[in-house]
């Protein structure tokens, strides 16, 4: 019987449309920003990615938290009762312990329904990098894989969703420490850009440093032209922080560049938006590297 619900978290980004066309279940995480606690993620959402962004501008600063053992067991616990097994596909464990929450719930729910199979599997992905792999599993349930063979297909595809994101502000990396402010105050002076992208430990590491939104653009081209594999799929997910604009720019270039690219705009939510601010652009394909 393949009878199982893929699961995913708040950190894939995931509208409510994406969600009903596929009976995708996402669990929402929660965001502080401005004094006030709320929702993200799903149908669920008490935020929007607008609203988000309007708030990040005025200069309020977000925090989130990681999804806890007892959240995903309320979760987990509703497909287990109707005899549905689970397949979570999680938010990248190198950049929060949500994933370590997932697996201390499946460990004490296995106990409850012994007769019933949890897989949860770190995708060492985020944002609209996770959600590229999770509809790469959704049109391969559709397709008829059983849970094991679905299983099998995402670990072993992990390693080829490239990551490239590029950032308008660099305030945000300060105040979560990952640079110092002299940096960010120097890095605005000069109009710096930097890209990063997520590693194999699924962490975010600085690629590279350009000056200016042009420059940015063209380095985002060419890492796909560098490392894209069509022959893996052709779907291509542009995801931007508030500033769709961004996003259309980068899609024209793509589509003139690779014509056979089927491309997708996604906005990038406040999980990750918390942590790079608004004016984030990010482009993910198949590719040869992480």
């Amino acid at each position: 019987m393949n009878n199982y619900q893929i699961i995913t978290d708040a950190a894939s980004d995931f509208g409510a449309e994406i969600v009903s066309e596929y009976s995708l279940a996402v669990i929402p995480m929660p965001v502080e920003i401005n004094g006030e606690t709320y929702l993200f993620g799903g149908n669920e959402s008490t935020i929007s990615c607008d609203e988000f962004y309007e708030l990040e501008r005025k200069g309020y600063y977000a925090n989130t938290s990681r999804i806890t053992p007892d959240v995903f067991k309320e979760y987990f616990a509703r497909y287990l009762e109707q005899g549905v097994d689970i397949l979570y596909l999680g938010f990248s464990s190198g950049l929060s312990g949500t994933f370590e929450s997932a697996c201390l719930a499946a460990e004490q729910l296995k106990a409850e329904y012994p007769e019933r199979m949890i897989y949860c599997i770190d995708t060492l992905c985020a944002s609209v990098g996770q959600a590229f792999l999770v509809m790469g599993a959704l049109e391969r349930q559709a397709d008829g894989y059983t849970m094991k063979e679905l299983a099998n297909w995402v670990g072993s595809h992990i390693f080829h969703v490239d990551h490239w994101f590029t950032l308008d502000t660099l305030s945000h990396l300060v105040k979560g420490g990952r640079i110092s402010p002299a940096a960010a105050s120097l890095g605005k002076i000069v109009q710096l850009k930097p890209m990063l992208r997520l590693n194999t430990q699924g962490k975010l590491i600085i690629h590279a440093k350009p000056r200016g939104h042009r420059k940015s653009l063209h380095l985002l081209m060419k890492q796909m032209e560098d490392h894209w594999l069509p022959l893996e799929g052709k779907r291509v997910i542009i995801g931007h922080g508030g500033m769709p604009e961004y996003a259309e720019e980068l899609r024209m270039m793509v589509k003139e560049r690779f014509p056979e690219a089927q491309i997708q705009i996604m906005e990038i939510g406040p999980v990750i938006g918390s942590h790079t601010g608004p004016g984030m652009l990010a482009l993910i394909f198949w590719g040869d590297i992480r």
